[in-house]
């Protein structure tokens, strides 16, 4: 992504900290007209304020005591703030300033420097508007999903038809998006030929837990290896580069579609068994769609990758012929 769109991101920011404040000041305003008391108390506690700093100046020898006695006042005062706004039911928080992250202030950053969730997740919104992704994920989401274009007739080999073999799908979906905050290490790997509906459920996933406000990373195999190879032959130096392959890394959830499309040699299988090992070491969910069959991805990949993939994921079969096919017939 661009420096000027991460610029335009960050004024963001610096907009809707002054639109809180803007939206306090009027709350305020608000109580003062209708309740004239807690104006003067407002007042009084200012001017508590501004005495302390003149008085300990004035008697340094005797700061801790006038500290002390004008923190009895402030907390008398406060109490009395409270108690009007209880009086009056004034909603709790109505006169703080409301922030769209209470993690980081509307900063974008947290204290010790870092980037904040919603910043990192800002940054990825960005890139997948300017990919189309976002369209996708409007179109392609739990409220779209059909399970009626699915046949009802029974896969022979599976003994369950192509529309039960969805349903339980969605049910393993849906409870993989309740839990995901717990610390159950559930990733999933969705296979099966092309076409029964693998990426539309890993936009479903993905589209779930970015509303909920989930840090959530959605890249092709082939996407995902383009960026390890910027940030290690091409762009080291670059502070966008090194973002987007850590986040790789970090982010709470990592859907690598289309896995098998890649050229697979001995730098793609390294950097796969290090990413999906360091996820896995720390807890962070997968989920890896692809047209591989278990037995597949055991020839073409090492035998750690599918070793940790093997046990580590649950396989998640998807059965039936190609609707994107039988659609154009």
């Amino acid at each position: 992504m661009r420096e000027s769109k991460i610029r335009e991101i960050l004024v963001s920011y610096q907009k809707k900290r002054d639109k809180a404040e803007s939206e306090l000041e009027f709350r305020k305003n608000d109580v003062y007209s209708q309740i004239p008391e807690f104006k003067k108390l407002d007042d009084e506690i200012s001017k508590v304020g501004l005495q302390l700093a003149k008085l300990v100046l004035q008697n340094p020898s005797n700061k801790e005591n006038i500290i002390l006695e004008s923190k009895k006042k402030m907390d008398s005062l406060k109490k009395q703030k409270e108690e009007l706004l209880t009086k009056y039911k004034v909603p709790n928080g109505y006169l703080e300033v409301q922030h769209n992250c209470n993690i980081c202030k509307d900063k974008g950053f947290l204290d010790n420097g870092h980037k904040c969730n919603c910043l990192k997740q800002e940054i990825i919104n960005e890139a997948y508007k300017m990919s189309n992704i976002s369209r996708m994920l409007e179109k392609e989401n739990f409220t779209t999903l059909d399970t009626s274009i699915f046949s009802s007739e029974k896969d022979p080999e599976s003994n369950i038809s192509p529309q039960q073999n969805m349903l339980q799908i969605v049910s393993i979906c849906e409870s993989f998006i309740l839990d995901f905050d717990k610390d159950n290490g559930e990733n999933l790997l969705f296979y099966g030929d092309t076409g029964l509906g693998k990426t539309f459920m890993c936009n479903c996933i993905a589209k779930s837990l970015l509303d909920k406000g989930h840090l959530v990373i959605y890249q092709t195999a082939f996407k995902m290896f383009e960026i390890i190879e910027d940030y290690k032959f091409k762009n080291a130096d670059s502070h966008i580069s090194k973002e987007n392959y850590e986040n790789l890394f970090d982010c709470d959830l990592l859907i690598i579609d289309d896995l098998g499309t890649e050229l697979t040699n001995s730098f793609t299988n390294s950097e796969l068994f290090n990413i999906l090992n360091t996820r896995l070491l720390s807890g962070k969910k997968t989920i890896i769609s692809t047209n591989l069959s278990p037995m597949q991805l055991g020839s073409n990949y090492a035998q750690r990758i599918f070793s940790r993939i093997f046990d580590r994921f649950k396989m998640v079969k998807f059965i039936g012929k190609d609707l994107r096919w039988e659609s154009k017939q």
